[in-house]
């Protein structure tokens, strides 16, 4: 499933042709995907302008001129590609050919920029729903996330107070949408191998008894922003289906230096350790059991 870097590529690659633009049309052509669409789900897109596109966690946000939010999400599978005129293209430019597998392309969103945005999702994992702004706050799908981890408001201070008393380990701490919101496998398993600290740790020990950050907080904090950084300059991450709104792949799968990289050399200077894996609360995680305590 995309994770932040992914959702995040996604949103900086629509907003040149979704943001300020009209949809003069839109396009639900099955009656759901993970959920139904909602019976008004197109007549309340027709027609509005998008004001701003924006992502919480692993979901985008379209605010619509009318007050309602168009919320989405990819889901396991879904990918968004926009497909300009021809006439439109400048010269050497990548022009989105039509899909292979056209069949899963469920929604589509022709826009005032010229650009047809489509969502094609195989698995239909995804969905997407239109939201009142104003009932945000009690969305159950939005409901008690907790801050983004590349936003002001998340720090050391601020991670060790939500992780002071919890018995869980680290890794499931992290995983947690409560605790911050949008991490997910492959990034938490990335950012604890740069911290040198242990999937396995206890989450409670980013704390001290008065419920300061330890350093342990302070360089998981640091990898963990570098990491997300990192991960979307390169486009984020393609394992099986997550591509970029020009068709291209993401690439900081090369960078790796834990996630899917069993049995092999630990990459951290002078430790010489062995990757191993394991699985832990039904997700596999990559570790290296030398340099990570």
């Amino acid at each position: 499933m995309p994770e932040l870097p992914e959702v995040e590529t996604v949103r900086r690659g629509l907003q040149p042709v979704m943001e300020g633009a009209k949809i003069l049309n839109a396009e639900a052509r099955r009656p759901d995907l993970r959920f139904p669409f909602q019976p008004d789900f197109v007549a309340r897109l027709k027609g509005q302008v998008v004001t701003g596109l924006g992502r919480r966690a692993k979901y985008l946000m379209a605010d619509l001129a009318s007050g309602d939010v168009l919320l989405m999400h990819l889901g396991m599978s879904g990918s968004f590609r926009v497909i300009k005129p021809e006439s439109d293209a400048q010269p050497g430019a990548f022009h989105y050919p039509k899909a292979k597998d056209s069949a899963h392309d469920h929604v589509l969103f022709r826009m005032s920029s010229g650009a047809d945005i489509v969502f094609n999702d195989p698995r239909r994992f995804g969905y997407m729903k239109v939201i009142a702004r104003n009932a945000l706050d009690d969305e159950p799908l939005l409901r008690g996330l907790g801050p983004e981890p590349l936003g002001n408001e998340f720090d050391a201070a601020m991670l060790a107070r939500s992780c002071a008393g919890k018995t869980t380990s680290l890794k499931a701490a992290l995983l947690d949408q409560r605790v911050v919101a949008g991490l997910g496998n492959i990034y938490v398993c990335e950012a604890l191998h740069r911290s040198h600290l242990s999937p396995r740790r206890i989450a409670a020990t980013l704390s001290t008894k008065k419920g300061e950050p330890t350093d342990h907080a302070k360089r998981l904090v640091g990898a963990i922003h570098t990491v997300l950084n990192d991960a979307i300059k390169a486009g984020g991450s393609s394992l099986r289906d997550h591509r970029q709104t020009t068709g291209e792949l993401g690439y900081f799968q090369h960078s790796f230096r834990v996630y899917d990289r069993e049995g092999e050399t630990c990459t951290t200077p002078r430790c010489g350790g062995t990757i191993k894996r394991f699985t832990q609360n039904g997700r596999s995680t990559f570790w290296c059991p030398k340099c990570q305590k």
